[in-house]
């Protein structure tokens, strides 16, 4: 079997591999595997089975013309890549017959042609329509860190974030709206990586007062000497992550860094991925630090993290059926 005429992505609808070939061939190439079968009635090449175009791809065949790709897939179409593509996310209408099945979360929509596009030759929400989506009902670090790579992706960062603020406004489900209007107020779109996006996302929801994001300490005239992950400049407390792809074979310029950090007189908190899946030494270091600046927190925590259910007192006024 030619799996040339299985196109860019590697997937091809399993009845048009047997108009193309003929059902016996088709099956013959299942039983030898030089195809297979992702999902019931689609095939795909088996080299590329891992890859979340190619299954991408094969969810929008089964689904057929009114399936569109959605959440953090469409997402990584986009360009942001903080959440994992897979398993892969589409929308259709109510009504439809599909349903979630493994590797397929398979969610019902309305308007959903109102914000239809291409991307990279495959039927997907508008980049804003998932953030907002996100922000309201996904996994909160990972709607965060996405947000910020929406914004940094933006020619103009102000004018997406109003964009996005307006259409979490008009939800009609109010489930999640002000848990993203929370998360919109504080991103800034300029960190350098999902874990530094999610090490923001812990220290805000936490209670801390959000921090200044790559921050320059500069020396005499306005010479450049340290960029600082996150950091209370007016307090000296500087947050560093120790991420395992920037800071390999950077060990002994680390410590001399932080050596010069402290000798002029900043508090240098180190986290690592670790920290990022339990962050309670690393509330308890910044606890330690504000005090040491003098400043007595009385944290609030869950600022960023929202609350499950239904959020009642919503003005119903602010909504809109453009959005779901």
């Amino acid at each position: 079997m030619d799996l040339s005429v299985f196109g860019r992505h590697g997937a091809l609808p399993r009845p048009r591999a047997a108009a193309l070939f003929g059902e016996h061939q088709v099956r013959r190439a299942l039983e030898s595997g030089v195809v297979t079968a992702l999902w019931a009635g689609v095939l795909v090449d088996p080299a590329r089975t891992a890859d979340p175009l190619t299954r991408a791809s094969a969810a929008v065949y089964l689904a057929g013309i009114d399936g569109v790709l959605t959440g953090p897939t469409a997402a990584y179409l986009h360009g942001c890549t903080a959440a994992e593509a897979t398993p892969i996310h589409v929308v259709v209408p109510y009504g439809h017959w599909l349903r979630s099945q493994r590797g397929l979360v398979v969610h019902n929509g309305r308007n959903v042609e109102a914000d239809r596009v291409e991307v990279a030759e495959l039927p997907a929400l508008a980049l804003e329509r998932v953030v907002s989506d996100l922000l309201c009902t996904g996994s909160p670090p990972d709607a965060f860190a996405v947000l910020d790579q929406c914004l940094a992706l933006a020619a103009d960062g102000e004018a997406a974030r109003k964009r996005l603020d307006e259409r979490v406004a008009c939800r009609v489900d109010p489930r999640g709206v002000r848990r993203a209007a929370a998360m919109l107020a504080v991103a800034t779109g300029r960190v350098r990586s999902p874990a530094e996006s999610w090490m923001y996302w812990h220290v805000v929801d936490m209670g801390f007062p959000p921090p200044e994001v790559n921050w320059w300490l500069r020396g005499p005239g306005g010479r450049e000497i340290f960029e600082l992950d996150l950091a209370w400049p007016e307090l000296r407390i500087v947050v560093e992550y120790d991420g395992w792809a920037a800071h390999f074979g950077r060990a002994e310029y680390d410590a001399d860094r932080q050596k010069e950090l402290e000798r002029r007189g900043w508090i240098v908190i180190r986290v690592r991925v670790d920290d990022l899946r339990n962050t309670g030494e690393l509330a308890l270091s910044l606890d330690a630090a504000f005090r040491r600046r003098g400043v007595a927190l009385r944290r609030a925590t869950g600022a960023l993290r929202g609350r499950r259910h239904r959020e009642p007192g919503l003005d119903r006024r602010r909504r809109n059926t453009a959005t779901r």
